[in-house]
């Protein structure tokens, strides 16, 4: 079932004549608002202690509840990505994060109470203030530093986490890549 099917009431007049005008909208056809169904922001933090081991969290609440998962979630509005995965992070581990790096960007889907929700999530390595101590606050059970080459793929229940701890991975033992683990954005090449 695609999400806007159900949406049965034009969210500006309430008309019940809200209907399919592509696959990415309806419309109303008595005050002709359309509607647009975009993707939610969503963040991912890669945080590595002083002994690069990377954090991990264990999921408290459905979808995937009781896997493996990295701290982040849903960017709130008016909220730039480094702001909502440093907020994430605090809320859920009790870290501050003093740096936070935007790495790439992958499509995922989230059920949620029945609903499911396509997010864009954005991944990035962040730095935090102390790693002394990490709590495992809000939606996440428990949380550790886990040795990257304990670290597997398939024990995260997300899609796109699990997608991204592979390439985050990969990225760590290439050769030839930099020290923080991911490779840096390629630079515009100018034209003139």
């Amino acid at each position: 079932m695609h999400p806007l099917e159900l949406f049965h009431y034009c969210p500006k007049c309430g008309s019940a004549h809200f209907n399919v005008h592509d696959e990415k909208s309806k419309q109303c056809a008595d005050c002709g608002f359309t509607y647009y169904f975009n993707a939610s922001a969503a963040t991912v933090a890669f945080i590595l202690n002083h002994r690069n081991e990377l954090l991990v969290c264990r999921r408290a609440k459905e979808p995937a509840k009781g896997t493996l998962d990295l701290p982040g979630g849903f960017i709130d509005l008016y909220e730039t990505g480094e702001e909502g995965v440093a907020r994430e992070v605090k809320e859920e581990t009790g870290l501050t994060v003093v740096r936070a790096d935007y790495r790439f960007s992958l499509p995922n889907t989230y059920l949620y109470s029945g609903f499911l929700v396509h997010t864009l999530d954005q991944f990035f390595v962040c730095q935090v203030a102390d790693d002394s101590r990490i709590d495992a606050l809000d939606d996440v059970a428990d949380s550790c530093w886990m040795p990257l080459d304990q670290v597997r793929p398939e024990d995260f229940g997300l899609d796109s986490v699990r997608q991204g701890v592979i390439r985050f991975l990969a990225a760590r033992t290439a050769a030839d890549g930099p020290a923080s683990g991911l490779p840096e954005p390629s630079s515009p090449t100018s034209t003139d």
